[in-house]
């Protein structure tokens, strides 16, 4: 790979790995997240001439990370616990109640919620539409209250 691709690959990763491993966490919980995020970045720097020519690199990228952590292992979705002296304070069940969401559900609460990505961001790097990202958003925060036990 030239120096040019090589940094506009760098830029790449700048701007998008966090968002890779941030959706592929959401997913996966923390270590797979981290590994599938790692596998679909170095899966990008191999195929940089096509992969940088996409409309949508790092929703292409998070597919290739999710594809292969799926084929890797049918570990369960694990989130570490809430440590005691966690501040702030962090419902217990939270990690537990959160990684038996269903899966779409689970992302869109995680990127919306968690790491503060916007409605727009969600749809674009997952490829769906606002209302489909709004739809499982409302169902995965009804399912955690009722799980935990909130009431509004």
């Amino acid at each position: 790979m030239d120096e040019a691709k090589a940094d506009s690959f760098t830029e790449f990763v700048a701007a998008n790995e966090a968002r890779v491993r941030q959706s592929l966490t959401a997913v996966f919980g923390v270590d797979r997240g981290k590994e599938a995020a790692a596998d679909a970045l170095a899966y990008g720097w191999e195929h940089w001439d096509r992969v940088s020519a996409m409309e949508n690199p790092s929703g292409y990228l998070y597919r290739v990370g999710y594809d292969r952590a799926r084929r890797m292992s049918s570990k369960r979705v694990g989130f570490p616990p809430v440590e005691d002296s966690t501040e702030p304070w962090v419902e217990p069940e939270l990690p537990r109640a959160f990684a038996g969401l269903p899966e779409q559900q689970r992302v869109a609460v995680a990127l919306l919620y968690g790491y503060q990505w916007s409605m727009s961001e969600v749809a674009d790097h997952l490829g769906v539409s606002k209302a489909t990202v709004q739809t499982h958003a409302e169902r995965g925060l009804r399912r955690l209250r009722r799980k935990l036990g909130v009431r509004l």
